[in-house]
């Protein structure tokens, strides 16, 4: 086989391994546990079964199997019945996140019971708003910001806006010119990037606040990303701002990171969102930047404990893959970094005859290779989606998702691209 095709098939005994683990919640519905000794299901975006459910569209957009689109329809059905239930809001935690799923299976899918029960999420959302936030999280990941996100993507406009303006009234004035804002409530830490930090504000701020004609917003997620500049430690050539300041648990939390979390792998992410939105050349050079330094810190290399312990989407190289395909796609980049990235992910799958999945690692841990999970943070569901990515990448295929993360702005595919079906690379990759 090629190099593009053995990926390709890792990434079917990736899926393979991550169905086979998938449980029966009564009523035709099918849930996932975030790890396979867990008890019960979870049904999270961030790695429970709402985080499984795009890769399973972009595997049948990839190949054209309806299969994958009827165990998305299952997944559906268990969303649906956690909506009533579900005790937290948020996008990548709680029920703006089902919500979006569902209502992407809807659109993509025709399933108008998926549709309406996201309509309910999202009315349960606004339910349960006090008028300046959901919960102790006022970030991307647990609060406002991805509330707001999420439900813009969902089609809920007014709910979307309502969720962004408190932060007109709660940003705090800092001595570099910008302003941050308190990520958990008593927490004096003000965290800085993309996934729970100021950086997280910013991008939804400046995606709704364009999209609505909210300029107030689009110049406060300026005054928010101007005190993240103001910290970088990489220039010239590079960008890279600690994770927190005063540094949050120094004793467990590194004072850089290099990922889509904390690091320039998601710092690029919201350069190239204000590069669109805004239409101004300086943000591709922040976002060049910050590429700058993720190919320079030697990751997907492990050089001492801790440092890149994580194969996943979140922290780890999955999520820096994402950003290397954008690249590719929108900017011609060579793709040499890329494929290092891949020959990692595909050096450390585990294999055997229930598929392909990925174990981290937890170096203060005994044993320290912890067991896998299925979801979209850490497991299966964000590596697999982003090797098929890299698949149709490599062969000049459509670089779209089959499902938009409301976090990574879009690549734009070709005119032929917007009219055909994606296919597999591989011969008979499925059987």
């Amino acid at each position: 086989m090629t190099g593009t095709e053995e990926v390709e098939s890792l990434a079917v005994d990736g899926l393979r391994w991550l169905v086979g683990v998938a449980r029966d919640t009564g009523g035709g519905g099918l849930g996932w546990p975030v790890r396979p000794s867990d008890d019960g299901v979870d049904p999270m975006l961030y790695n429970g079964t709402a985080g499984v459910v795009p890769v399973l569209l972009e595997a049948w957009r990839h190949f054209g199997d309806d299969a994958y689109a009827d165990t998305a329809l299952r997944a559906a059905r268990s969303l649906s019945d956690a909506v009533d239930q579900h005790p937290d809001d948020s996008l990548y935690f709680g029920l703006t996140g089902i919500a979006l799923v569902l209502r992407t299976i809807d659109r993509e899918l025709g399933a108008d019971e998926a549709g309406a029960a996201a309509d309910r999420a999202l009315e349960r959302v606004r339910s349960r708003f006090d008028g300046t936030r959901w919960g102790d999280l006022f970030e991307l990941m647990g609060g406002n910001a991805g509330i707001g996100l999420g439900a813009w993507a969902a089609g809920d406009a007014e709910l979307a806006v309502r969720a962004l303006e408190p932060y007109l009234r709660t940003a705090e004035a800092t001595e570099r010119g910008g302003v941050s804002w308190e990520f958990r409530l008593g927490v004096e830490s003000r965290l800085h990037h993309l996934s729970h930090g100021t950086l997280g504000v910013v991008y939804a701020l400046a995606a709704v606040g364009s999209a609505a004609g909210r300029t107030d917003l689009v110049e406060l997620a300026r005054a928010g990303v101007a005190d993240v500049v103001a910290r970088d430690e990489g220039g010239p050539d590079g960008f890279l701002v600690p994770h927190s300041d005063p540094q949050r648990a120094p004793e467990l939390i590194e004072r850089h990171s290099y990922g889509w979390c904390h690091g320039p792998a998601g710092d690029a992410q919201v350069f190239r969102l204000l590069r669109d939105v805004l239409g101004e050349p300086a943000w591709s050079g922040l976002a060049d930047r910050c590429w700058h330094t993720v190919t320079h810190s030697g990751l997907p290399r492990r050089p001492r404990p801790g440092f890149w312990d994580n194969n996943g989407r979140c922290c780890g190289t999955a999520g820096v893959l994402a950003l290397a395909c954008d690249r590719i796609a929108e900017q011609g980049d060579s793709p040499d970094f890329a494929r290092t990235l891949v020959a990692d992910l595909v050096s450390r799958a585990i294999r055997d005859a229930d598929g392909v999945r990925w174990s981290n690692v937890e170096h203060r841990a005994t044993p320290s290779d912890l067991e896998p999970q299925t979801g979209w943070a850490m497991g299966n569901a964000g590596i697999v989606r982003e090797l098929l990515r890299h698949v149709r990448v490599s062969s000049g295929g459509d670089p779209r998702y089959a499902f938009t993360w409301p976090d990574q702005p879009a690549v734009p595919g070709t005119a032929a691209q917007a009219t055909e079906p994606i296919r597999p690379v591989g011969a008979d990759v499925t059987s």
